[in-house]
């Protein structure tokens, strides 16, 4: 039986490229991934150190078999799914160039995955802290309620703010860079 660990490790919605390297980085110290548990919980199976580049395409459930065959034929080998996101893997060794590692083929579609992550992902998150998270925090902490539910909701703002800080703004970055590069 293969020796397993498992890790957990934090990445929000638009840390997707630093979890491709992260993963990247533990297979080429020998731990393949083998499963995802959402939404932190990454669980890896021993293997002899390569260099896999992984990628991350955000499809929200949307791929269908067109899509996994094509990347099939394109030699990425689909190491799992999680939240949406679709995991692929393909080994440094079989790329013949440097384009070989990318799934995107151009900016266009790099920005079009960006602006999806937001409408679908970015844009429930702000809803949810403007209509849950803001209301029950104000009501928390003007009734008196007691101390476990205004330090809950007081929790609850600071991730909220924190969640949509950071992803609104590295996401904007990446789109506008990408669509600055003209490529």
């Amino acid at each position: 039986m293969a020796e397993t660990c498992t890790r957990i490790r934090v990445f929000t919605i638009a840390d997707f490229e630093e979890e491709e390297m992260w993963l990247r980085d533990q297979s080429r110290n020998g731990w393949r991934l083998i499963d995802m548990i959402p939404p932190f919980v990454y669980k890896f199976e021993r293997c002899e150190p390569e260099d896999v580049i992984y990628r991350l395409v955000y499809k929200n459930n949307e791929a269908n078999a067109e899509f996994m065959q094509m990347m099939e034929d394109y030699g990425w080998e689909r190491a799992g799914r999680c939240l949406g996101w679709l995991y692929f893997r393909k080994p440094v060794a079989e790329m013949e160039n440097v384009n070989d590692g990318e799934i995107f083929s151009d900016n266009a579609s790099r920005v079009d995955m960006v602006r999806h992550i937001m409408r679908t992902r970015l844009l429930p998150i702000t809803i949810i802290f403007l209509c849950c998270v803001i209301p029950n925090a104000l009501r928390a902490t003007e009734s008196g309620a007691s101390a476990f539910f205004t330090v809950f909701w007081l929790v609850m703002f600071v991730i909220y703010v924190y969640l949509l800080v950071h992803c609104g703004f590295k996401l904007r970055r990446m789109q506008k860079e990408l669509e600055g590069s003209g490529l």
